[in-house]
């Protein structure tokens, strides 16, 4: 169930928040500029009021909120009622993704990625930004939490914990840049952006879906994806339950046994 629920109801107070935080919201905008590529077609997955798309040239979106997407189509964009979990577009259809926030409203940060995977051609780019829940600003947001509007059903991320999301998911070549480096109420003048992370509260990560090896054949590419992801949740299952991962093989290797025993190939099972 997508969290829309604070977005539909104080849609005004949310644009309001990017006037009162001009500042931060302009340092925030240069960061994501300088990790976006130059040219090519992109999305925005949660896009809002479209206050990011709009002035980054993005013309195409997907929203789950229904007040949110009206805003956003005022500014011109295209919006799509979606989720991240499941987008509403064919395989390899984008140059770049982009990603403002929105992992923090996600249900399931690893079908997300694997989606936003799924949608970028060979070579192409994956642009996250997010509030780091190490950083001054997340620890001020995560103390007050209940008391946000939009960020009390938020889960926060820490920088490492994202990168090895985004690892996971197939994403090679991560760069990070930083900006926000004081309290908002604090910021005065505008904030520069910098490489790397650990001072800035505000950060932007980079990813490239690596080129298929195979001269760019989508099928192949897609097949060696899906391996990967087969492996990962062998993985995870292992490393949550070992008892039964070790049960399972031990099975799989009895099943085994008998079939070549029979001569025939058949699979004799217990009773």
């Amino acid at each position: 169930m997508p969290k829309i629920s604070p977005f539909e109801k104080h849609a005004e107070q949310y644009e309001r928040w990017f006037v009162k935080n001009s500042l931060v919201y302009k340092a925030e905008l240069r960061a994501v500029k300088a990790m976006l590529p130059s040219k090519g077609d992109g999305v925005e997955i949660g896009v809002g009021t479209g206050r990011f798309a709009e002035p980054l040239g993005i013309k195409i979106g997907v929203e789950p909120s229904k007040r949110m997407r009206e805003i956003a189509q005022k500014r011109g964009i295209h919006v799509l009622d979606g989720v991240a979990e499941r987008l509403p577009f064919n395989d390899y259809a984008f140059d770049f993704v982009l990603m403002v926030t929105t992992i923090c409203f996600v249900d399931d940060i690893e079908r997300s990625l694997l989606e936003a995977y799924r949608i970028l051609s060979s070579g192409g780019i994956l642009v996250i930004g997010f509030v780091d829940r190490d950083s001054m600003v997340g620890k001020m947001y995560a103390g007050r939490q209940n008391e946000n509007l939009f960020y009390k059903e938020a889960t926060f991320f820490s920088v490492d914990g994202l990168v090895g999301h985004m690892n996971r998911a197939g994403f090679v070549d991560l760069t990070l840049n930083q900006t926000i480096f004081g309290m908002l109420s604090e910021i005065t003048n505008d904030e520069p952006v910098k490489p790397g992370h650990g001072e800035g509260s505000f950060v932007v990560i980079r990813g490239r879906k690596e080129e298929s090896k195979g001269d760019g054949n989508p099928e192949e590419e897609q097949g060696a994806h899906e391996k990967n992801e087969l492996l990962n949740q062998k993985k995870a299952f292992s490393q949550k339950d070992p008892e039964k991962m070790g049960l399972l093989k031990r099975f799989l290797a009895w099943i085994a046994k008998g079939a070549a025993e029979s001569g025939q190939g058949k699979r004799y099972c217990p009773t």
